[in-house]
């Protein structure tokens, strides 16, 4: 973040208008001293005209990026079970799209903030029952079923059944 920041001349101060992000939160990602939100992420992101895949990445991108099993970066994780969100891969602007594998627990739930304008998610269940809000509608998805939404306002992820919960995620940005 530092880097992007830099690059652009920007000040904590700039960034932190841009983005919403306090100075103090700021200062403390650069230091390497807290582990943003995935809502951080994204406005940092959006803010920077990046991914947060970029924002999470520690090397330059080769013309071919393999991400071997275990190597995703955790951005989420359940406060009360071992449910977790992972940034698998990611591509670069001007067509970003990341790439998350998900999996929850009884009532594990994800609130999303709503990403720049244009953003789709694409949700596919591999087992389990989801239910995923989106302003007010409610889409329910089971093993096998799968969706696609604006992702530029508010939305939901809700373990809806027992057990494990599977899902990946396809995350487009214009």
């Amino acid at each position: 973040m530092r880097t992007a920041r830099t690059t652009r001349g920007w000040s904590l101060d700039a960034l932190a208008s841009r983005s919403g992000v306090s100075k103090g939160m700021l200062v403390l990602i650069e230091q390497n001293r807290t582990n943003p939100s995935i809502g951080t992420l994204c406005r940092l992101a959006d803010a920077l005209g990046t991914t947060v895949s970029n924002l999470v990445e520690t090397s330059g991108t080769p013309l071919a990026r393999v991400v071997r099993a275990g190597e995703g970066v955790c951005l989420w994780r359940s406060e009360h079970s071992p449910g977790r969100g992972v940034l698998l891969v990611g591509s670069e602007p001007p067509s970003s799209l990341e790439m998350w594998d998900w999996t929850m627990y009884d009532g594990d739930h994800y609130e999303g903030e709503p990403h720049t304008a244009g953003t789709t998610e694409t949700v596919s269940v591999v087992h389990g029952s989801l239910e995923i809000q989106v302003a007010d509608e409610p889409l329910v998805l089971h093993a096998g079923d799968s969706a696609v939404f604006a992702a530029d306002q508010a939305h939901t992820y809700q373990h809806t059944g027992q057990g494990e919960l599977r899902f990946v995620l396809a995350l487009a940005q214009p």
